[in-house]
Parts: C-alpha cells; structure tokens; sequence
C-alpha cells in the first residue's frame, strides 16, 4: 500500500478538507483528490462522504484511518528501537493533571532534567480522560491519571494517593453535613476532571443538586475565586495546604470513600519503551519520596 497516499487520506480525514490538507502539504488540491480516489479505487470502496462543508469519513473511511494511525506509529517505533542506543535522548511527551504538575512532579521534573540532560521533556497538562486517549492515541508516551483505569492496552502503576478536601473561602463556618454546600456555586474543572467526576458522584449519592456550576480552565482561577468567596470547590489537600495555613481558604474532610483517590502513571501496553521512559519509570519507583513530599 502506498504510504504517500495513506499520509495524504490521514491529513484529509483530520482536517476534514481536500484543500485545507492540501494547503497543509503543500499540494496542489487536484493532486489530492487524485490520490484519495486512487486509494478507494485500490480499496474498491468510498472513505469519505463529500459535502460543501468538506469531507466526513465512511464507517470504511474510520476503519481505515485507525489503521492508518497504527501504521505510521509502528513506523516511527521501528525507528526508535533501531536508533536506540540506550542513552536517554530525544523527545518524551508526558501527560499530567494540572494539580499533580503543580503540586507533585516539580521536583521530580527537575531530577530528571539534571540526569538526562539529552532528553527533550515536554509535560502537557490536562484532565484524565484527554490523558488517557493522549496515550492511547500515541501522542502521549505516558501521563499520570486518576484511578481507576481499565483498559488492556494500558499499563498503570501506582505513585500517589491523595486526601481530597472540599474548600471554601476562610470566613464559611465549618460544615456540618455535605448537604450545607447545596447552595454554593461549585467550581470546577471541564469535563473528563477526576476529581470533578468524584464530586458529582458525592453529590448524586447524598441527592444534591449544586445552585450553580462554573468552569475553570486553571487550578489559579479556582483557588483564586475560592478564596474570594465564589463558591466551593473539591481538591487535593496537597493542593491548598499551603493556602489553609495562610488562612485564604478553609478545608472541609469528605467522607469515605469519596475522600481518598489514587494517581497512577500509565503508558501503552504495545508500544516499544526507549530508554527516556524507562529511566522516567525507573526515577517514578525509585524517588517515590520526591512525589509524596506534599501529603
């Protein structure tokens, strides 16, 4: 199969348009076209319905691009392992939840870019479910997500466990039942958040349903409107410890086992492992110290 041709159907069918992809490449749009109908006459079968807003692709069309997708991943594999040499070099893509990049892989970070100097470290920060489709879909080489995680092409271990508190700003009196935030305005992340997905599962469980939900896209912007009397939010106590003895925002305990939550690092089960993420797994088992210093 002509790989040339399969890159030009995998830029088509993420961008949803002959001629964005072809301004994309830089070809010209016929060019384009006269490779994707090559392709489904090779295939004997139509991958992309065509309308005036661009292109969608068939059931054949998404069976093909997942394919696809394995495809030039088992490529870019074949290339790391015969380029391997063992030394940790090139890039590492990890994914994190905003809380544990803040609070807990700071020093971690730091080790590790001082051992491996030859290694391009990015850290991306997110929810848990964009996470573990990051992962999932390659572009991820690992993350740390929130338990519980099944699935059998992922690999998890254990790093963290983390008390969760509900916090309010420092003047709310003490709560004396979970029900007495009934009122509050919530204050969360978006969608696909641990952490949020354990509040509303309290919240469903005692019959609650929140005055009002306001999203945040930074951990800052939550604290911040916390502590300025917004509303009420659930986090890590690691997370606002520090904020708590300052006296800018109160903590609430939450009852079990709503309360406890662990974060594990998970990577592909099938991709090759280069000696970047190894020496990254082996630093997350060996300075375990280092990641649970803010408990």
């Amino acid at each position: 199969m002509d790989l040339h041709a399969l890159k030009i159907f995998q830029t088509v069918a993420k961008l949803g348009s002959i001629s964005q992809a072809a301004r994309e490449l830089q070809y010209a749009q016929p060019n384009i076209t006269m490779k994707i109908q090559q392709l489904e006459t090779d295939l004997q079968t139509t991958l992309f319905y065509r309308h005036n807003r661009g292109t969608t692709l068939t059931a054949k069309g998404s069976m093909l691009l997942a394919y696809t997708e394995k495809i030039f991943n088992l490529i870019e594999e074949t290339k790391s392992v015969i380029n391997d040499d063992h030394i940790p070099k090139g890039p590492l893509v990890i994914g994190s939840m905003e809380t544990t990049a803040a609070v807990r892989l700071p020093a971690l970070i730091s080790k590790y870019h001082k051992d491996y100097p030859d290694v391009d470290l990015t850290l991306k920060t997110g929810p848990t479910d964009q996470h573990i489709q990051g992962v999932l879909q390659y572009e991820l080489d690992g993350a740390f997500v929130a338990e519980p995680i099944e699935h059998p092409d992922l690999i998890q271990r254990e790093v963290i466990e983390e008390e969760l508190v509900l916090i309010t700003d420092s003047h709310h009196p003490p709560l004396s039942s979970i029900k007495d935030i009934q009122t509050k305005t919530l204050l969360v992340f978006r969608s696909g958040c641990s952490y949020r997905a354990k509040l509303e599962q309290l919240l469903h469980r005692e019959g609650i349903v929140p005055n009002k939900t306001m999203e945040f896209g930074t951990l800052d912007a939550i604290v911040g409107c916390v502590a300025a009397g917004l509303g009420a939010s659930m986090l890590p106590h690691s997370v606002v410890s520090k904020h708590v003895q300052d006296g800018t925002l109160r903590q609430h305990p939450i009852p079990d086992p709503y309360g406890k939550v662990k974060t594990v690092f998970i990577h592909r089960r099938d991709k090759y492992v280069p000696a970047s993420l190894k020496k990254f797994i082996n630093m997350l088992n060996d300075e375990k110290g280092l990641l649970n210093s803010k408990s």
